[in-house]
């Protein structure tokens, strides 16, 4: 089960919100390119960013802040928030990107999507389906979609793509437990790829979770549950970077050293 870290950015700094909720920001460090750097020092394979800002306005204004992050970690990133257009997406591709995310515009337009497989392919296209109860939400989670998760999920297999972030947005940034039932549900019947998102307050999550992988869950995303140091060695490693301030400018070859 691939863990991957994940870093909210917005006003560019490196926050977490609770049930999408933009009243309940927190912010945890103020440069997320020190938080990429912390977390790849920590051993992640892949990092999943979202720009906040650009999901609110469809404005890209932390791009420069994320392309800073491609060119410092050697590993990929998957981005998401705010992307609406084809061009969108062929910019973060060019600021080397590894995967692009597509949410409410998936449903909205799935035209984009099925643009955007045929030019970048379908291992880079990802879309992310946030649901309530099995029922689709959009627009920050506040429109309801007239089709089941399920019947997206399939919509979206057929243009192309090959993963789904999934994420139960009912235990959303809660850290109670992730949506195992719901996650289970989604990928035996779509039989996509899926990266579950949502919940995961500790490591017997981690483990819930890996009994998913024979029906493709082969991945979940982690957000407040790191930030929360919820995961063993994690305390020693934060108060160790606290003491010694990171260095922005590591190396590809420094960082590969460390890890």
């Amino acid at each position: 089960m691939l863990v991957i870290p994940a870093i909210d950015i917005q006003g560019g700094k490196c926050v977490r919100l609770t049930h999408g909720d933009f009243a309940t920001v927190k912010v945890y460090r103020n440069n997320p390119i020190d938080m990429a750097i912390l977390w790849r020092k920590q051993n992640a394979k892949m990092l999943h960013i979202v720009d906040l800002d650009a999901a609110l306005t469809g404005e890209p204004k932390n791009f420069q802040i994320i392309k800073s992050i491609t060119e410092t970690v050697d590993i990929p990133v998957a981005v998401g928030g705010g992307v609406r257009t084809l061009p969108d997406i062929e910019r973060y591709m060019s600021a080397g990107v590894h995967r692009v995310i597509l949410g409410s515009v998936a449903v909205i337009n799935p035209e984009l999507v099925s643009d955007a497989v045929a030019e970048f392919g379908g291992k880079h296209i990802i879309v992310g389906i946030d649901a309530m109860h099995g029922v689709p939400k959009i627009k920050g989670w506040v429109e309801s979609c007239n089709i089941s998760d399920v019947e997206l999920g399939c919509r979206m297999k057929d243009l192309g793509v090959e993963r789904i972030i999934y994420t139960d947005i009912s235990r959303d940034g809660l850290m109670q437990g992730a949506g195992i039932e719901t996650t289970k549900n989604f990928a035996e019947q779509t039989k996509l790829k899926v990266t579950a998102s949502g919940g995961v307050s500790g490591y017997k999550d981690l483990l819930a979770l890996a009994e998913l992988q024979p029906f493709g869950v082969d991945s979940v995303i982690v957000g407040k549950a790191l930030y929360e140091q919820a995961f063993p060695c994690q305390k020693i490693w934060q108060d160790c970077e606290q003491l010694v301030p990171i260095d922005t400018n590591f190396s590809t070859a420094i960082l590969r050293g460390i890890c």
